[in-house]
């Protein structure tokens, strides 16, 4: 994820929570669309200083800069996107360019999050990989794409060529991340864009990890019935790992993202004596 601090650092984990609530049972078509339009906005910011500083200055109120982001942008996105965006103004920032890096991170994660639906995450993580491997075996080609005064088309152009019908055929989420890392450097070089790019993918996977703790091992109908339950609840499919524990007495302990449901049976007998104690 993309390493922010002070206020920033609080303000993108609290809008990693408003993210998750938008994603949640949207179909993968959906999410892209939130994507791009997160995209788009993160456009706008970076070819515009002033408008960052106005967003994210401390001595407005957030009324006044959701009416401005409302202004811009209401007219161009979906109601999702511009939520997101309203939410974002209203938090704190150290540094006006942190908002930007914290829509680029929920961009990306929105992308992500599209591929899991189609159950084509980790294909996506290992492919940007690739690409990045590749790029840096193949010095022409990076110097091509990580000219920052090169044609965004003709860049959008090179990578349909390659990663798309005629080339490696690439999952339609990659090249959608690729074409926008490598159009998108706002003064980065590339390498450090697709890393920032790959992490972010790799941020959203371990946000649909499962750590489901038990004594024993469950059946496999019991982690079909478990699978079902924890995609149902956060409305996308999601990835269980599974840890044995000889010390706890029984039940299961379920970790997911921020939230840990402790159902063991060692953990209810503690909370009874706790409760008995009182």
């Amino acid at each position: 994820m993309i390493v922010l601090g002070g206020n920033s650092r609080q303000s993108m984990a609290s809008l990693r929570g408003v993210l998750d609530q938008k994603l949640n049972s949207l179909s993968a078509h959906d999410c892209t669309t939130i994507s791009q339009e997160l995209f788009s906005i993160l456009d706008t910011l970076y070819s515009s200083v002033s408008l960052r500083r106005a967003l994210t200055d401390p001595a407005r109120d957030a009324a006044a800069k959701s009416l401005l982001a409302q202004d811009l942008f209401a007219s161009s996105i979906s109601p999702g996107a511009l939520s997101i965006l309203i939410e974002s103004v209203a938090l704190r920032w150290s540094a006006s360019i942190d908002l930007a890096s914290a829509i680029e991170q929920l961009a990306i994660e929105s992308e992500a999050t599209a591929a899991n639906a189609e159950g084509s995450l980790d294909r996506v993580q290992d492919e940007l990989f690739v690409f990045a491997r590749t790029l840096g075996e193949n010095q022409e080609f990076r110097l091509t794409l990580g000219d920052r005064l090169g044609s965004p088309i003709g860049k959008r152009e090179m990578i349909a060529d390659l990663l798309g019908a005629q080339g490696a055929q690439a999952n339609p989420s990659t090249i959608r991340l690729i074409s926008q890392a490598v159009t998108g450097l706002a003064g980065r070089n590339i390498d450090s864009v697709l890393s920032v790019y790959a992490d972010a993918v790799a941020d959203r996977r371990n946000r649909l990890l499962v750590l489901v703790t038990t004594r024993i091992a469950l059946t496999a109908s019991q982690s079909d019935q478990l699978s079902q339950i924890m995609t149902k609840h956060v409305g996308q499919p999601v990835h269980l790992n599974y840890q044995i524990d000889p010390t706890i007495l029984g039940g299961v302990s379920i970790r997911f993202a921020d939230e840990l449901v402790d159902g063991t049976i060692s953990t209810r007998l503690a909370e009874a004596g706790r409760a008995l104690a009182v």
